[in-house]
């Protein structure tokens, strides 16, 4: 099984990282990402959302470090919201069929 990442990343080559580093880096986002909701200051805080996309981009460094170093994949995937062009106020409550996963 190899891994599939978001089509509009760009592709970096991650041959030099060591999978521990780039666990570290997925970890440190996602207490980013703790302390940024802790903090918000409002549905839209830009501090929040930078911090969910620092983790989806740890998250691909690592999955790419791991499957080029061992072979491996986690059994996450990430999602991204499929209405992008819909102007909707409503995002929060979103149908699972409204998401996409971004590996297809």
């Amino acid at each position: 099984m190899t891994p599939h990442f978001h089509p509009i990343r760009a592709n970096v080559v991650f041959m030099s990282i060591d999978p521990r580093v780039a666990l570290q880096s997925l970890t440190s986002a996602l207490e980013e990402h703790l302390a940024a909701s802790v903090a918000r200051r409002g549905d839209d805080d830009p501090a929040v959302e930078a911090a969910y996309l620092a983790i989806a981009d740890a998250f691909e460094v690592y999955e790419e470090v791991l499957y080029d170093s061992y072979g491996e994949v986690t059994p996450l995937v990430i999602y991204e919201d499929d209405s992008d062009d819909d102007d909707s106020d409503d995002d929060r409550n979103l149908d699972q069929e409204e998401l996409e996963p971004l590996d297809k």
